[in-house]
């Protein structure tokens, strides 16, 4: 997403900037629903043409156009397992839905894009970024467990 929020300002603006500007970008104003609020954020960069640093404002609709692509692979690919679940995984699903982990999650609106795209219950866990360490552990402390779900 950062990468694809750098591309889109170059080509859109002529701006050069960072990975570490793109991710402020993302995490303050970077959302995958749209809301009725949009909200800005100023962005520094070099200006490919003159080569003089320049400022501009950016708002939360262009971030979402220029991740949109990475949103509609999630969709997809959520879809994608859904479709491939077994009937019992599925009716638990319905009732205690997905929970969302990884920086992914941390997305704004992430959880209502999906939620309005499979009509499940959408969570984000506590604590996103270390759900994925704890959850690998935990799995590799009970490999009987991990065999059982994994993939042939």
């Amino acid at each position: 997403m950062d990468e694809a929020i750098v591309d889109y300002i170059r080509r859109k603006y002529h701006l050069l900037i960072g990975a570490s500007t793109a991710e402020i970008i993302k995490t303050t104003v970077g959302n995958a629903f749209p809301r009725e609020q949009i909200d800005t954020v100023e962005v520094k960069g070099r200006d490919l043409v003159t080569g003089i640093p320049k400022i501009l404002t950016i708002d939360s609709d262009e971030v979402r156009e220029a991740i949109s692509d990475q949103i509609n692979t999630i969709v997809e690919t959520v879809h994608a397992a859904l479709e491939q679940i077994p009937p019992e995984l599925a009716a638990d699903l319905v009732d205690s839905g997905i929970m969302l982990t990884g920086g992914g999650a941390l997305l704004r609106n992430l959880d209502e894009l999906l939620r309005n795209e499979t009509k499940l219950p959408i969570h984000i866990s506590e604590d996103p970024l270390s759900a994925v360490a704890v959850g690998a552990g935990k799995a590799l402390t009970n490999i009987s467990i991990l065999r059982g779900v994994a993939r042939e």
